[in-house]
């Protein structure tokens, strides 16, 4: 696949086929997240990545909390509430999803099942969970470099036929994932990401988020 066309056709996953990904395919696409840039070359980042028995014990911890009312439990801090054009963007990609899941504005029932789906990671077969050096944690060039990695991630398993979603939902109740995943004491849990081989069918698969146009987020100096 030509680096534009994934770039382009990219897009984010939430309906996954019940079928495995093999760890040697999982390995190819990080040797390529790997290329990521980072400050200084300080590669900041850490990847822990579950399936299996580990995975399902980190769905059911976190869908059992937050039934149960725990609050979020993150390791790192909670962004702002969003507003004006950056809240007007997070409910249009809402308003896309429900309506081609068919949720209707009063469909409780419905509304929280879709969200209990992202605590779940969206029944997805692997979880890459992604971390930062400790040490970094306060470092905002640490997050600009994960953020490049964790794209480089999600752009390498879309040209190897994988779908993705980044997904903070799935690290919410991060102690659960701390404890399955094995994490280290000097790595801080930052966000996770599900990626497995995309279900077709599933309706949400076929949205399309809306971006702004080049002259709306550039400006072009000296030209």
């Amino acid at each position: 696949m030509e680096l534009e066309q994934a770039m382009r056709e990219r897009r984010s996953i939430r309906g996954f086929l019940d079928k495995p990904v093999a760890q040697e395919l999982l390995e190819e696409v990080v040797a390529l997240a790997n290329r990521a840039p980072s400050s200084m070359n300080t590669q900041p980042w850490h990847l822990h990545v579950l399936t299996g028995e580990p995975l399902e014990a980190v769905r059911k911890g976190n869908s059992e909390r937050m039934l149960a009312g725990v609050p979020p439990v993150r390791e790192i801090s909670a962004h702002a509430a969003y507003a004006g054009p950056h809240r007007d963007r997070q409910i249009e990609i809402a308003v896309q999803l429900f309506e081609a899941m068919g949720i209707e504005r009063h469909d409780k029932e419905m509304r929280q099942d879709w969200v209990m789906r992202g605590f779940r990671q969206f029944d997805a077969p692997v979880s890459f969970v992604v971390c930062l050096d400790k040490s970094l944690v306060d470092d905002t060039i640490g997050h600009f470099d994960l953020g490049a990695m964790t794209y480089g991630l999600v752009l390498a398993a879309w040209s190897k036929g994988l779908g993705c979603v980044i997904n903070g939902q799935g690290i919410m109740q991060s102690p659960v994932v701390r404890e399955h995943a094995g994490i280290p004491d000097d790595q801080v849990i930052m966000t996770c990401v599900a990626m497995g081989w995309p279900d077709e069918d599933f309706e949400a698969n076929s949205v399309v988020s809306r971006r702004r146009d080049v002259d709306n987020v550039t400006r072009f100096v000296g030209f």
